[in-house]
């Protein structure tokens, strides 16, 4: 655990922009904002999704910022998203960072007729983060599924 007795300014700053960075990811997604979420990487950035956590090969690779569209595309299924970041902690070295985040991802699909159907998933993030032109950008996301529970749900 980080301890710290005394934090630059800059520092502070730093940290609160990838926080910020953390939580547009999670805003953009639920709001269907695809331009706005790859506005969030790097050009040549790479997005690693891991469904099965206890394989070491990725279900789902990606590279580069334009191919990000058909994965931001996939929330469209569902009637509506929810994703509540936790805790995070961020190892800053210079205009480079690394973080780890932990998130509770709602997920609510209503079938025709009406039936309602929410999946919940468990996700911990892998992050590498680089500084570009003053702005905090993901240039690595690695997203780790821990746990799935898909139930009905109520109106």
């Amino acid at each position: 655990m980080a301890q710290h007795t005394t934090i630059s300014p800059a520092e502070a700053a730093d940290r609160l922009a990838i926080r910020e960075l953390v939580d547009a990811y999670a805003r953009c997604a639920d709001r269907r904002d695809a331009k706005g979420q790859m506005a969030l990487f790097t050009e040549d950035t790479r997005f690693l999704v891991f469904m099965d956590y206890d394989s070491p090969e990725p279900t789902q690779q990606v590279r580069g910022r334009a191919s990000l569209a058909p994965v931001f595309d996939t929330l469209n299924a569902y009637a509506v998203t929810m994703h509540f970041n936790g805790q995070s902690t961020v190892v800053l070295d210079g205009d480079q960072a690394s973080g780890e985040s932990y998130c509770l991802a709602h997920h609510l699909s209503v079938a025709e007729g009406g039936q309602r159907t929410v999946m919940i998933a468990s996700i911990r993030y892998l992050d590498e983060f680089v500084k570009q032109d003053g702005q905090w950008l993901f240039a690595e996301r690695r997203l780790m599924v821990n746990w799935v529970e898909t139930r009905p749900s109520t109106p």
